[in-house]
Order: C-alpha cells, then structure tokens, then sequence
C-alpha cells in the first residue's frame, strides 16, 4: 500500500478502536527493512514531535512549553507502531484502546498535578 505521508496522515486525528481521540499525527518515523527498503514504522504524536516537525524559533518554543509539564526532559513523543492502525481515511484509526497504549509525559503530569487534585476525580468514569 502506497500513502503520501503529508497528505494522508500527517495532522489527522488518531481515533482509538473504541472511537475515542488519542491525538494527532505530528510526525512519522521511517526504517530500512532486510533488503534497504523504507517503510513506515513508526507515527509519533505529542509537542516532542510537533516541535522538532516545525523546527525553528517556533518549533523550540513548542517543547519548551511543553517540557514545563514533565519532569523527564527532553520532551519524547508518544510513539505508535504503524502495525496497530487499521485504515487512514479523514482520521487514522487504530487497532488498540487509548489505555494500551503509552501514557504521553505531559498527559501524565496533567493528571499527576492537575485532574488528580480535583475533588472526586478518582471516582470519575466508573
């Protein structure tokens, strides 16, 4: 299967299998396989990817924003193997749950610092 890469996934939404937003496409990771051929392994999401795709003055103040969320620095990417997409159409629909997959560092500390310190919010959805 042949997609252009900038007009098929990047910036479309990521939709787990159960129809809930993970995100967006910010970047994609490419590899080599056994005989030199790229494919696409990897979709990264996440202001880590976002700033490093713009690049710049604008692109650095994009992670450095974000990284004053997270006590992991640098900021990395949330990164989904391209195995776990089912189809591309206006979004990019997974396979999986949002929980199975990786908790980004800012969602982590957004819930650490900021959803955990509001009352109730550990009875909250079940």
């Amino acid at each position: 299967m042949r997609i252009q890469v900038s007009r098929e996934l990047l910036d479309r939404q990521l939709v787990d299998v159960d129809g809930r937003l993970v995100g967006k496409v910010d970047d994609v990771e490419f590899a080599l396989d056994a005989h030199g051929v790229p494919y696409l392994r990897t979709l990264l999401t996440g202001p880590g990817a976002l700033g490093l795709r713009v690049g710049g003055r604008i692109g650095r103040m994009l992670v450095l924003t974000a990284e004053r969320f997270v006590t992991d620095r640098p900021m990395v990417p949330l990164r989904i193997p391209y195995r776990l997409v089912a189809r591309v159409d206006s979004a990019v629909w997974l396979r999986v749950r949002a929980e199975d997959l990786p908790t980004s560092p800012a969602e982590a500390w957004l819930r650490r610092n900021l959803i955990g310190r509001i009352p109730g919010a550990g009875r909250a959805g079940g």
